[in-house]
């Protein structure tokens, strides 16, 4: 199945082309400058090998980026787009979203870029639910100015700003955007591509903000920082994999599952020990997060052990750039639109 068989309300507005379209249609003639080995090359050619199937027109694309590495992925993209500044990139989104419905708006960004400066806007859009898709790397290193520690990198870390090792609690991307009460979120990771293209797809069909984290390799400066999740040995009894509608099972031959402990809380135990009963069954369009934040609470942030990834949640409400059009069109209907006295209001005084 691909994302055109499926519903998409999320681009229910976006015009769509009959041309046979091929990732080499978005690629751009710039020299892609990311330093060799890095994860955004995996990112940036599942992407470009993606949007073919939704079938839309090139100009009604766009990708915001803010500042970083990750932010030079417009110049890539054989789309509109726009280089933007530190943080800002869910701001202008989102004022291209409430503007244009005709377009598709896609943000890229870094975990500092998102989660530092660009923290405040990037909770407010997901709160609102715009109708972006956003594509947060995560590399847990601010790679673009040589090697200091971002948002999302562990406590003791060592970098060239934290010599002694970092102090800070890091944050966990998928659970600040659940708690933000984002309606779509996932997690996957830029050397799987299957996983990454299919995450892709149902971010595309979501109306609404839809927020992915990418898992991302920095091979300059953070070397390594997935690799438990990557290594075919270690992978399996570190990586759970969501699936709606299935237990919540993983490790080799299924040894692994998640129950309900004692104090209510979710933990994971030998499924050779446990009832299948109690295994949870999990459901990312479960109206209550709860479940959706245990999950992404269970990983270690240094072995990475227990490590979600897939869609945590995908609910359906209505997107805040639609509500604002119909709220417009709604008071031009009543004869109410005059700017002038929109801008004066209900109550004018003069000034003598």
């Amino acid at each position: 199945m691909t994302a055109t068989d499926l519903p998409m309300p999320g681009l229910a507005l976006v015009p769509r082309t009959d041309e046979k379209q091929s990732a080499k249609d978005f690629k751009t003639d710039q020299e892609v400058r990311w330093c060799p080995g890095c994860g955004d090359y995996a990112i940036l050619a599942a992407v470009q090998g993606f949007l073919p199937e939704l079938g839309l027109r090139k100009e009604n694309i766009v990708f915001v980026s803010g500042i970083g590495c990750s932010s030079r992925f417009p110049y890539y993209m054989n789309t509109y787009g726009m280089h933007s500044i530190h943080g800002r990139a869910p701001a202008i989104a989102t004022g291209l979203a409430l503007t244009r419905p005709d377009l598709s708006v896609w943000v890229v960004t870094g975990d500092g870029d998102a989660l530092s400066i660009g923290g405040n806007h990037l909770i407010h859009a997901l709160r609102r639910n715009v109708n972006l898709k956003i594509l947060l790397f995560n590399n847990r290193i601010y790679g673009l100015t040589k090697g200091q520690y971002s948002p999302t990198s562990e406590t003791g870390k060592i970098t060239k700003s934290t010599p002694l090792g970092s102090l800070d609690h890091s944050f966990n991307p998928v659970s600040l955007a659940l708690g933000a009460e984002a309606s779509f979120v996932a997690r996957t990771m830029d050397s799987d591509r299957k996983h990454l293209t299919e995450v892709l797809r149902r971010a595309a069909a979501h109306e609404g903000t839809a927020l992915v984290e990418i898992m991302q390799n920095c091979n300059i400066f953070n070397d390594g920082a997935w690799e438990p999740l990557k290594d075919s040995e270690t992978s399996d009894d570190r990586m759970i994999r969501l699936a709606d509608g299935q237990p919540v099972v993983f490790g080799k031959d299924g040894s692994k599952a998640v129950v309900r402990g004692e104090a209510g809380h979710i933990v994971v135990a030998d499924t050779s020990e446990v009832d299948p009963a109690e295994i949870i069954v999990f459901d990312s369009h479960a109206d209550d997060p709860g479940l959706a934040f245990a999950l992404s609470r269970l990983a270690d942030i240094h072995s990475l052990e227990n490590t979600a990834v897939g869609v945590f949640r995908d609910v359906q409400r209505p997107a805040y750039d639609r509500l604002v059009r119909e709220q417009v069109a709604s008071v031009q209907a009543q004869g109410e639109g005059d700017l002038q006295s929109l801008l004066r209001g209900k109550d004018t005084w003069t000034v003598s």
